[in-house]
C-alpha cells in the first residue's frame, strides 16, 4: 500500500515554484543559525587564531555580494572538486546560501551577546558555572531574546534573497510563476463573441 502512495523521484533540477523558495529559506537559515553562534563566540573569543579566522570568514563572505557566491557555487565548485563527484546545483546554492546566511546572522547573534550585562557571568562563575553551561543557560537565551525583531528582519531578507537562486537556474516562486504566464498550456482559451 505504501508503494502506491509514493509517487516517482523528481530529480531536483526540476523543483521549482513556491516550495522550493521556502525550502531554500527555511534550511538556509536553520543550517547556518548554529555555525552563526559558533562564529559570533569565536568572534568574541580571547584566542587570537580562532577569533582572526572568525572575523576573516565573517567580514569576507558579508562584503562579498551574495550571487557572486552563487556563481562561485555553480562554476568554480565543480571545476575543483574530483572528476565525477559533484553535488547537484541545489544543494550547492544551499550551502552558499547558508554560508552567506551564516556570516550575517553571526553579527546579530553578536550584537546580542553585546547586550548581556557583564553581570550576568560574573554571577554565573559566583554560582560556580563553566564557560559552556554559562553560555548555554544564562547568556545565549538573554542574547536571542533581545535580536529577535533582527531575527525576523534577517529571516524576511533570507525569503527575498533566494529568489537570486533563478540566476543560476533554479525556478524559485518568481520564475515559476513567469515561465507559467508564458507557457500557451497555462495560457487558456477564450471563446470571442
Amino acid at each position: 500500500m505504501a508503494g502506491r502512495l509514493v509517487g516517482p523521484r523528481v530529480p531536483t533540477g526540476r523543483w521549482g515554484g513556491l516550495a522550493l523558495t521556502l525550502l531554500i529559506s527555511v534550511v538556509g537559515f536553520a543550517c547556518a543559525f548554529p555555525l552563526a553562534v559558533l562564529l559570533a563566540l569565536a568572534r568574541r573569543s580571547k584566542m587570537g587564531g580562532l577569533r582572526t579566522l572568525s572575523i576573516l570568514f565573517i567580514e569576507i563572505v558579508r562584503g562579498v555580494p551574495m550571487i557572486a557566491i552563487l556563481y562561485v557555487a555553480m562554476l568554480l565548485v565543480p571545476m575543483m572538486l574530483p572528476l565525477g563527484f559533484s553535488p547537484e546545483a541545489l544543494i550547492r546554492a544551499q550551502i552558499g546560501l547558508t554560508l552567506f546566511v551564516a556570516a550575517y546572522l553571526a553579527e546579530v547573534v553578536r550584537a546580542g551577546l553585546q547586550s548581556v550585562p557583564h553581570g550576568q557571568l560574573e554571577a554565573a562563575s559566583a554560582l560556580g558555572f563553566g564557560y559552556w553551561r554559562t553560555i548555554r543557560l544564562i547568556i545565549l537565551p538573554q542574547a536571542l531574546r533581545a535580536v529577535i525583531p533582527a531575527l525576523v528582519n534577517l529571516a524576511i531578507g533570507i525569503v527575498l534573497n533566494s529568489t537570486l537562486v533563478a540566476v543560476i537556474g533554479i525556478f524559485d516562486l518568481l520564475n515559476a510563476a513567469k515561465n507559467a504566464a508564458n507557457d500557451p498550456v497555462w495560457l487558456g482559451f477564450y471563446d470571442e463573441s
